[in-house]
């Protein structure tokens, strides 16, 4: 359990752009970097500031990079409460440039971390065949995204009546999403555009969510999940004007109370459909001596999600002579999801040290596959002893990590699996707002569901 009030430091940036960073810890020059990688942070861009979390670490207050104060004094005292408020402030101010204060630990802290965490994982989760690791549907997720963003949407827009948000739902999951006048919830004015878009573009799980939710869910707690999520998701569509046939549906279902409806497979629900299918990827050939055969580096941060198979192993290769060529041979496990034409993905390949060449890959059935001739006459001689194979997108790619990025990968695994253990189980979560991030996202309940349909 989180601590009501944690101490935080407030201090000036040492650049010209006025940034004011907020962050527990005894000193304010602590790396921004903390928190591992840049694939081991949850981020949010909110109003008038940046939040960060490690997501290896336990749901907690974020560090805030603030460059609009005027901006952001709309949700720092409701996210970290009036004392860390009335500091960054007085940063503003000139005096003083530092300073330590107790924050508290809010409602909105847990939404946000859970939210900042929900984005995370639609970007970084690593799902692979390889290691029974299974993807999680982003339909379904980005649909709870939409529910939570709406919940948080002080974070991103103006409220005409403060005191309306403290009064907003009984936070348990999320809340029931009443607020004693007509059942439907009221925060200003201003449309919820974030919570809309992500309606729009993720509809495709709203039937099957209804289903989930009249089904007479398992657990009782899980029941609770699923109703605060669709009633979040029917308030923010009404205050953003959304309508269709689906929405229309979802509030019908809602007035009806939930009549509990026959017992559904989760896993048939949002199974996926995607399949594998042939490319343009050529096939590897036998043929010649096998001089060298290895795994590659599988880098996650130098290709779009979706695109490769999250595994270290995922990336293999095969070194051959053929007479006096020599000829390397790249395969690749693809994601479920991968793009099957139109993606330049290309595997670069080092020998001993020597200039990198780009092999282009094509997709064929689960794989990526690409072959290219190598310098016979390299830096160390007519036969290479040390190949170094990446995965990587040109264009994406923001270069090659460091070598402590292999670990984080493995820790990020490591947390991933014990998520995927906890929503395994009847839903446990309390609906504290101090633990609202550790509590499984639907998505994971169900990947788990529909893993054992795909035998993860």
């Amino acid at each position: 359990m989180a601590r009501a009030h944690v101490d935080v430091h407030v201090a000036r940036g040492d650049g010209e752009d006025g940034t004011i960073r907020i962050a527990a810890g005894p000193a304010p020059g602590r790396a921004e970097d903390d928190g591992g990688p840049d694939f081991a942070r949850a981020v949010l861009d909110v109003s008038g500031a940046v939040l960060s979390w490690p997501v290896r670490e336990g749901p907690g207050l974020p560090v805030a990079e603030v460059h609009d104060v005027g901006r952001a004094q709309q949700w720092l005292w409701a996210l970290y409460g009036e004392r860390t408020a009335g500091a960054v402030q007085a940063c503003v101010t000139g005096e003083p440039a530092g300073v330590r204060v107790t924050a508290d630990v809010t409602a909105l802290a847990g939404a946000a971390a859970r939210l900042g965490f929900g984005h995370w994982a639609a970007r970084w989760w690593p799902a692979s065949y390889v290691d029974g690791i299974p993807a999680l549907e982003p339909d379904l997720l980005g649909l709870e995204l939409a529910a939570l963003t709406h919940w948080c949407q002080q974070l991103f827009g103006e409220f005409d009546d403060v005191d309306d948000f403290n009064g907003f739902l009984d936070f348990g999951d999320f809340g029931d999403g009443h607020d004693g006048r007509d059942g439907r919830h009221r925060s200003g004015d201003q449309p919820d555009g974030c919570a809309a878009q992500l309606i729009e573009d993720h509809q495709a799980a709203l039937d099957p969510l209804i289903r989930w939710w009249r089904a007479a869910p398992r657990s009782a707690d899980t029941a609770r999940h699923l109703e605060s999520v669709l009633r979040l998701l029917d308030d923010a569509a009404d205050a953003a004007g959304l309508d269709g046939q689906l929405l229309r549906r979802l509030r019908s279902a809602l007035e009806q109370h939930r009549p509990a409806g026959p017992t559904v497979d989760v896993g048939t629900l949002f199974v996926r459909r995607d399949g594998y299918a042939l490319a343009a990827g050529d096939p590897l050939v036998a043929g010649g001596r096998v001089i060298a055969r290895g795994s590659g580096t599988n880098d996650w941060r130098r290709y779009p999600p979706g695109f490769v198979d999250a595994s270290e192993t995922a990336v293999s290769w095969t070194a051959r002579a053929l007479g006096a060529r020599r000829q390397i041979e790249v395969e690749i496990v693809a994601h479920v999801a991968a793009p099957v034409a139109g993606a330049p993905l290309v595997a670069e390949v080092g020998v001993n040290g020597g200039r990198r060449t780009r092999v282009p890959l094509g997709r064929r059935d689960d794989v990526w596959t690409g072959r290219a001739d190598l310098d016979p006459h390299g830096p160390a001689g007519a036969v290479p002893s040390r190949f170094e194979v990446d995965v990587l997108l040109p264009g994406f790619d923001p270069g090659p990590g460091g070598p402590e990025d292999r670990a984080a990968r493995d820790a990020i695994r490591t947390l991933v699996r014990r998520r995927l253990a906890t929503a395994a189980q009847p839903l446990a979560y309390d609906g504290s707002p101090h633990d609202a991030s550790s509590g499984p996202f639907l998505a994971e309940i169900a990947a788990v569901a529909t893993a054992t349909e795909e035998d993860y």
